[in-house]
Order: C-alpha cells, then sequence, then structure tokens
C-alpha cells in the first residue's frame, strides 16, 4: 500500500461537513483528497485537492471516482453499494467496507443484525407495507421507522395511537417499542485492519424535540462508571462483530431501569463526536483515518469536560446565512466555532457547530446556554 502521508490519494463519497472535517485533519498528514458530492457548492469543495460534482446513489459515477482513488470511505451512508462492491473486487480499499455500509442502509437489517449478535435493542416488527402495519402487534405508543434513506429525524414516525395509522409510512419499515428513556447517549468506537480497537469517552446528547436533532452534546458523561463501561463494551461487541474498518458510532438509550438499548449505527465521523476536535487527545476525524490508514489508534482520552452545541438555521429564514451574535459568542474563553461554509440557510438546517470546553462542567453548561441563546443563524 502506498504510504498514507504522501503519494496515497483518498476519495471521500460525500462534500458535507463530516468531509470539511476530515480534510482539515487529512491536510496534516499530506494526504491528497478527492469528493465527489451532488451539490456543486457543497462544504468540502474549497478544501479538497479534486471536487466532482456528481451523483452518490449512480452507479457509473461512484465506480469512475472509485476508479482514481486508492482508498475510497464515506461520510455518508446513502452510497451506491453495488458500485462499491465492484471496486472492491477490482483492488481499491473501500473502508468502512460495502457489505458493513449496506447493512446499516436497511434499518431493519440493522435491527436483525442485533438481534442475531445478541446486542440489546428495543423490541422491534418488520412492516412492509400498510395492512402489516394495522396487523402489528404492538402496544401503542410505538416508533416507526423507514427501512431505508431516513436520516436526521427524517423517516421517524410516533405512532400514539389507532388514528395515528392514517399518516403512517406505507413504504418498507420497522416498528418498535416506545423506550420511556431517561438518557440519549453515544459511543463512537474505531477499529484498524489489524483488529485494534478504541472507543471514546460515552457522551450524553439532549434533542431538539422539534427538529429530532442533536442540540446539546456533553462529555465526558457523569453517569455511573457501570453504565460508561457497559455502553463501550457493546460498542466493541458491534465493532468485532462487523469487522468493521474506520470509525463506527453506536447511538443509544438508557431507559429508566437503567438498561442500555442501541438504537441506530453510523458507519463513519458522527455528529456525537464533534467535540473531540478540542475535548479530546485525539478526534473522531483523526482516529477515522488513523483506523482507514491502519495506522496505531490515538489516545481518546477526554482533555476536558466539553460540550458540543449544533448552530441550526433559525424557524422563518431561508436564504444568504447571516450568523447573528457570532462576536459576542467569540469573546468567551473556551468556545470553539466551527462553520460548515453552507452559504444558504433554512429552517433546522446544520449550518455550524460550537465547541464550548471547561475546566468546571457547571461553568461550561452556563456559557453552552449563553452561546444557545446569542449565535443565531438568519437571512
Amino acid at each position: 500500500m502506498k504510504a498514507f502521508y504522501g503519494d496515497l490519494r483518498l476519495g471521500i463519497l460525500g462534500g458535507g461537513q463530516l468531509g470539511r472535517m476530515l480534510i482539515q485533519q487529512a491536510i496534516n498528514y499530506n494526504v491528497t483528497v478527492k469528493v465527489l458530492d451532488p451539490d456543486r457548492d457543497a462544504p468540502c469543495r474549497k478544501l479538497c485537492d479534486e471536487f466532482v460534482t456528481g451523483s452518490l446513489s449512480d452507479y457509473e459515477t461512484v465506480y469512475n471516482f472509485g476508479k482514481k482513488v486508492d482508498l475510497l470511505t464515506i461520510e455518508i451512508e446513502k452510497v451506491n453499494v453495488d458500485a462499491l462492491e465492484q471496486l472492491e473486487r477490482e483492488g481499491v480499499i473501500v473502508y468502512p467496507q460495502p457489505r458493513v455500509i449496506r447493512l446499516i442502509q436497511d434499518k431493519g437489517l440493522q435491527k436483525q443484525f442485533f438481534k442475531e449478535n445478541e446486542i440489546p435493542t428495543a423490541e422491534f416488527q418488520i412492516i412492509s407495507n400498510a395492512k402489516d402495519l394495522e396487523q402489528a402487534q404492538m402496544p401503542f405508543p410505538y416508533i416507526q421507522k423507514l427501512r431505508r434513506d431516513g436520516y436526521d429525524g427524517k423517516g421517524v414516525y410516533k405512532v400514539v395511537d389507532q388514528s395515528y395509522l392514517e399518516n403512517a409510512f406505507t413504504e418498507p419499515s420497522l416498528i418498535e417499542r416506545w423506550v420511556d428513556f431517561e438518557k440519549e447517549i453515544a459511543v463512537i468506537v474505531a477499529r484498524n485492519e489489524k483488529g485494534d480497537i478504541e472507543t471514546f469517552p460515552m457522551v450524553e446528547m439532549e434533542f431538539n424535540p422539534e427538529a429530532n436533532l442533536v442540540e446539546f452534546l456533553i462529555s465526558p458523561s457523569t453517569l455511573s462508571f457501570e453504565v460508561q463501561q457497559e455502553a463501550a463494551t457493546i460498542a466493541k461487541k458491534i465493532a468485532e462483530s462487523l469487522r468493521i474498518v474506520g470509525l463506527l458510532a453506536v447511538e443509544m438509550f438508557l431507559d429508566k431501569s437503567g438498561k442500555i438499548l442501541v438504537n441506530e449505527l453510523a458507519p463513519r465521523p458522527h455528529n456525537s463526536g464533534h467535540q473531540t476536535i478540542e475535548g479530546n487527545v485525539v478526534s473522531q476525524f483523526e482516529q477515522h483515518l488513523r483506523a482507514i490508514f491502519n495506522q496505531p489508534l490515538g489516545n481518546t482520552e477526554s482533555l476536558s469536560n466539553a460540550i458540543m452545541i449544533n448552530v441550526l438555521g433559525e424557524q422563518g429564514h431561508e436564504g444568504p446565512a447571516v450568523y447573528q451574535g457570532i462576536e459576542k459568542v467569540l469573546n468567551c474563553p473556551g468556545v470553539y466555532v466551527h462553520l460548515y461554509g453552507k452559504a444558504l440557510t433554512k429552517p433546522f438546517r446544520k449550518m455550524g457547530h460550537v465547541t464550548i470546553v471547561d475546566v468546571d462542567r457547571e461553568k461550561a453548561i452556563e456559557k453552552a446556554r449563553y452561546v444557545q441563546n446569542t449565535l443565531k443563524v438568519v437571512s
């Protein structure tokens, strides 16, 4: 294999903010990066060595892009896996492996994988059509999720009672028992080709109920050592069962009885790991590169309390982005602003994130609330 710090050509499928932050780290390793994305103004465009505009779901486009790189990775799961499998057969290294992406693309297969590997998850049923849903044996309320293409809170529907069925999804989906959870938690795990494995400290999340997006994330967690250990053990077990090479974000619920249930997986850098850039010895983006280049994995320890806030487009604003209150926020010590280079804002669009680092956890939370109330994306 070519030296990762010299002549290796890395291809990234997807040109969004995750790819942008991956490139920022890849620059430190002198890696040549090529990006494919359907949006000619994607966040990665100005940072990569070569930018190709094209569909991520089109076989020929993905195949032809992959033939020009040595190693292919993703920053979004919605890609043409048939093309990735063919590239892999022809000697292009694809990490995470196409079989892992195929499994994770389908929430039904993902759930069956949990069941087969004895990974704790909410009780579920696979649904093919509206008739299946009407005959489902699941107590109300429950959650319906589209098997494919749901992300960032889309493709998820809460069925409260019988009357909600008329607006339910009719496409292939799964339904799962409603989890009365205490906390949403996540662990990011990395595994390289040698089989070395490392987890980042568990984080706690708060969601925006309207957008169903992570709005506020705190690291490290103050939940019990036992809960944190168990979450890390589950994440490692999943990574090892999948034999994944790269990063895997494992989103979980801690229910009211103290039981951990796995919700979903993402085989790439993830929103629940942005705070690692300033908050940990190694960031999730560097760890992903180390893993796919089969290098030693980095130290994942927390350096301090770190809180991450997503900067979302304000409701009622659509158009060229204006960042109100940015000077006030930058005036706070320990506040790090990351803007994603998206020219246009719209309600709930992820426009950036802010990480707040402070040795005093309560002060970090206080500053985070201030940032939340002060920094607004309008048009």
